[in-house]
């Protein structure tokens, strides 16, 4: 290379020359361009090892961007491994997730199966016992079973804690508070009159009935044979025994003319064209008509029962003496009877039942 400055020395030109130095030196020109040579070698030896360096750092920097770019190709495919792997363990915990899920919402169904099944068990349970108290109720004449029987159930229902079965127990405490005021049907009580009217009808008179014989009435006395002449003469003690005596051969006479004729009023013709044989047969219908009165009242069918009292009571005002005292006792009890069965009512649960009814059909 040339410097610009440099420029081509003519052939011609006169050597400069200092006045009072040898001529024997080397031209400045030879310098100068030993000078620019050396420059020129200097800055080309310089570049060179500029651009060797930048060669090398390229070469590097390529090495290690080419390292790099195998790291980040690495990296990327342990990445997509990892992506692979992330998405397979979410692909999977999703699926775990999703049974799990539906796990709980079977768990879920099932104790909901389980509590409705627990309610609608103690639903059935509690009704079974109400109806077998109204039973034993029944039977027994006695409100005593319901009574145990509500309370058991109001405290199974405190324990159970439902509150869907709180109507259940309000009901249940109301129809508690009515049996409380409810009176108790004395049975034994009406089955003793029933039984005392049974045996009264053997002494019944029916209305065409001859009437009984006086079995008080005195014997008759024959006549005192006359004394001897001796005693021609009657003294007062005589004559009053003598009085007496006339006197009850005079009633007794009136008393059995009575008995030959009496006269009665008979409403009912069936009555005047009974046979007198029939009488048995008619008491043996009455007492068969109480006995069902007495069956009625022990089975607690008050309503058969005031029935057959009432057809004993046409029986007995129709066929047997109104007016005599056994027939009035007998008409005294059996309407007794009937005004006591008439206040009697059987105790009923119908609240209990029905709020039992609705909780079932709830469930």
């Amino acid at each position: 290379m040339t410097s610009p400055d440099s420029a081509p020395i003519s052939s011609q030109a006169v050597p400069f020359e200092k006045p009072g130095v040898p001529h024997a030196a080397t031209p400045a020109w030879a310098w100068l361009s030993l000078v620019v040579g050396a420059t020129g070698l200097g800055c080309s030896l310089m570049l060179w090892q500029k651009v060797d360096g930048m060669q090398e750092q390229l070469a590097r920097q390529t090495a290690e961007a080419t390292t790099q770019a195998v790291e980040a190709r690495a990296l990327a495919r342990e990445s997509q491994d990892l992506v692979r792997d992330a998405s397979a363990k979410l692909s999977v915990m999703e699926a775990r997730v999703n049974e799990v899920s539906l796990q709980r919402g079977q768990l879920d169904t099932l104790v909901q199966n389980l509590t409705r099944s627990r309610d609608e068990t103690l639903v059935v349970d509690l009704e079974s016992a109400i109806r077998m108290a109204q039973q034993q109720a029944q039977l027994t004449g006695s409100t005593e079973p319901l009574v145990a029987a509500l309370h058991h159930s109001i405290k199974r229902l405190e324990r159970s804690t439902q509150p869907r079965l709180i109507t259940v127990q309000q009901a249940m405490e109301r129809d508690l508070e009515r049996l409380s005021r409810t009176a108790v049907t004395d049975t034994a009580s009406l089955l003793a009159r029933l039984d005392d009217v049974v045996r009264l009808v053997d002494d019944l008179h029916v209305q065409n009935s001859a009437p009984l014989q006086d079995t008080q009435r005195q014997p008759e006395r024959k006549a005192p044979q006359p004394q001897a002449a001796q005693d021609a003469t009657v003294t007062p003690a005589q004559w009053a025994w003598w009085s007496n005596w006339g006197h009850r051969i005079w009633q007794g006479t009136l008393d059995e003319a009575r008995d030959l004729l009496r006269v009665s009023r008979i409403e009912h013709a069936d009555a005047m064209l009974m046979a007198p044989e029939q009488a048995f047969f008619l008491r043996e219908n009455l007492k068969l008509k109480l006995l069902n009165a007495r069956l009625a009242v022990l089975a607690r069918q008050y309503d058969a029962a005031r029935a057959d009292i009432g057809a004993a009571q046409a029986s007995l005002s129709k066929y047997f003496e109104v007016g005599s005292r056994r027939t009035h006792q007998a008409q005294s009890v059996l309407a007794q009877l009937q005004t006591h069965l008439q206040a009697t009512q059987q105790p009923s649960l119908e609240d209990t039942l029905t709020a039992l009814s609705t909780a079932a059909t709830g469930l």
